[in-house]
């Protein structure tokens, strides 16, 4: 199996983008992509695009076909690759199997989704299809509800307080105010975070990601031809999947992901590391939660103790273990197809040192962290730089 590189990287503006089209998006990020990796689409062997819902969304089916003939690059074969919120993690996934297997060398991992061109009932309805539609949707429970009885139970065990998760929301919203492609740039107070409106007790509206608009994209190659195409480099050391019970309630534990830790587990092994080498990490924050459980599942601290030490300052942009300092899904917003791609250009980003007044120092290995639904499917990846 051939060792992976990322050699281009691009995205759009993430928000609210009514006067942008999905294939301007699409065409939009892929151009700074391949501007960036210094390659023209005629060197494109394949394209992965992680996509959850265009169907319903923008009622668009088949988008696989629409970006390979609207960027012009037909017939480069294209495979949309869907995995719910994890779609665009998969995505690169696929492209990285692509790379190593030596079935292509240069390979583009795209994610992209388009949400805000429908109401936001119809848009909970589209993202509620992710869940077990029997045994929850049908019955009324919503994301941020299936995520709250986690919040619950995390509290009643740990001890973990609505303050602590809070304190989330307050550092990814400050770190996104330092991303000029982030959707959200205000700053929050603890306080800020607890009066506003409840959406399910203990979650309240600033503490669950925004329904966004926008695009990433990567250019992959084998590494050992990388510096054909930049001088910087960055190695995908490691990759991991893993899927677990789609319903909550069949779930073994609520305040764990199962397919967090197996995919994690994958993916520290094929790189060769333990959690305390990775210097920083973006993770799958979909709600406040969802972040401090996920620092627990990576084995970045022990299980209990992902409130206390969001709260001691360690996963902030200065702490010693900084997570998602590009703004996360709450501060950066959360295109579902997109979110998985755009945690590697992050990561990218500040491996190369490029990242700006968000820089984390001494940045080496970088860990990114994608999660389909309310745990279903996990993907995780570790890039290293070369």
């Amino acid at each position: 199996m051939r060792r992976v590189a990322i050699v281009g990287v691009g995205q759009t503006r993430f928000g609210e983008l009514w006067d942008t089209s999905f294939r301007q998006m699409i065409i939009e990020a892929g151009t700074r992509a391949l501007e960036d990796a210094g390659i023209s689409g005629e060197e494109i062997d394949a394209i992965y695009v992680g996509n959850m819902s265009a169907g319903q969304f923008i009622q668009q089916e088949h988008i696989a076909s629409l970006i390979a003939d609207y960027s012009g690059l037909a017939p480069v074969p294209c495979t949309r690759v869907e995995a719910a919120c994890a779609s665009g993690g998969l995505a690169l996934r696929e492209a990285m199997i692509a790379v190593a297997s030596g079935i292509h060398d240069v390979v583009v991992a795209a994610g992209i989704e388009k949400m805000t061109d429908v109401i936001t009932e119809a848009g909970q309805e589209a993202l509620a299809t992710v869940s077990d539609q029997e045994w929850e949707a049908f019955m009324g429970a919503t994301f941020p509800s299936l995520f709250a009885l986690m919040a619950r139970r995390h509290m009643y065990e740990f001890g973990t307080t609505e303050e602590q998760m809070a304190l989330v929301a307050v550092k990814n919203h400050h770190n996104a105010c330092l991303n000029a492609y982030a959707q959200h740039h205000v700053e929050l107070t603890v306080e800020r975070v607890l009066q506003s409106p409840v959406v399910s007790s203990p979650l309240k509206m600033l503490e669950c990601a925004s329904i966004t608009d926008g695009a990433a994209c990567l250019v992959l190659v084998p590494l050992e031809e990388a510096r054909k195409y930049t001088d910087t480099p960055v190695e995908i050391a490691g990759s991991g999947q893993a899927s677990d019970t789609i319903a909550l309630a069949d779930r073994e534990s609520l305040v764990s992901l199962k397919a967090t830790r197996e995919a994690a587990k994958r993916a520290y092994r094929m790189a060769r590391i333990e959690p305390k080498q990775v210097d920083l990490a973006e993770v799958h924050d979909s709600t406040t939660i969802s972040e401090i459980i996920a620092v627990e599942d990576l084995g970045f601290c022990e299980k209990g103790e992902g409130g206390k030490i969001t709260e001691e300052g360690i996963t902030a942009i200065d702490g010693s273990l900084p997570i998602n300092p590009g703004g996360g899904l709450e501060g950066r917003g959360h295109p579902i197809g997109a979110t998985g791609i755009a945690q590697a250009v992050e990561i990218v980003l500040q491996l190369r040192g490029e990242a700006g007044k968000r820089q984390v120092k001494k940045a080496e290995v970088g860990l990114t962290h994608n999660v389909g639904g309310s745990g279903g499917t996990a993907v995780v990846h570790i890039f290293r730089r070369r």
